[in-house]
Formats: C-alpha cells, structure tokens, sequence
C-alpha cells in the first residue's frame, strides 16, 4: 500500500486504540453502533459504504471520505460505480464537495495502485 494509505491506518489505529483506553460507556456504545450499523442488514456492507462515502463527502470529513473509500475499495467497489459515487455526492452537495472529490480521487487512485 501507499504512504497516504499507510499512514491513514496506522494513525487511526493508533487513536481509536488510545480513545478506548480512556472511552467511558457512552463512547463505547457508540463506537460499537457504528460497527454494527455498517454491518449486513437489509442492505448489504457495500451498498452501506457506498452511502457512508457519499454522507462524508456531502459532509466534508477528509478522515471519513479516505475511511469509506478503504471500505470500499475492500468491497469490490469498481471504478465506474466509484465515478458514479463521485458524481451523486458533487450533486447533493455542491461545487463546495469538490476540493474533497480531488482529495478522493487521489486516495482511490493509491488503493487501486496497490494493485498493479
């Protein structure tokens, strides 16, 4: 993998091991919703990412956007549904979304590098 993805991960586990070490319950319960919530349902893990990706971006949250992306990418997610992604989020959330589209697109580009 890429030193973006790399450092990406390893900083978030790193935090989230530390927020566990000090979470009271609340946090915690929270942090498992959140686990839960992205699991099989109704709606299958990839279709969830695929919204999350699509929230985050809406939303603005560099973290959350490379987050999903990893998510995604482990999903199956191809280039084309990743465009279409791309282009229903710069929709619902305006021309503001895209310096956060370009960020994304990057990281999608050093996932798939790894593949090469």
């Amino acid at each position: 993998m890429g030193k973006m993805i790399n450092d990406f991960n390893n900083y978030r586990t790193k935090m989230n091991d530390r927020i566990m070490e000090t979470a009271d319950t609340n946090i915690k319960r929270f942090m498992a919703l959140d686990t839960t919530t992205y699991a099989d349902g109704a709606l299958n893990v990839k279709t969830k990412e695929m919204l999350g990706l699509v929230a985050s971006m809406v939303l603005r949250c560099d973290d959350c956007i490379k987050y999903h992306l990893g998510k995604c990418f482990d999903e199956g997610v191809s280039n084309s549904e990743m465009n279409e992604i791309f282009m229903i989020a710069n929709l619902v959330g305006g021309s503001i979304v895209i310096p956060h589209y370009r960020r994304a697109l990057e990281y999608w580009e050093e996932l798939n590098n790894g593949l090469s």
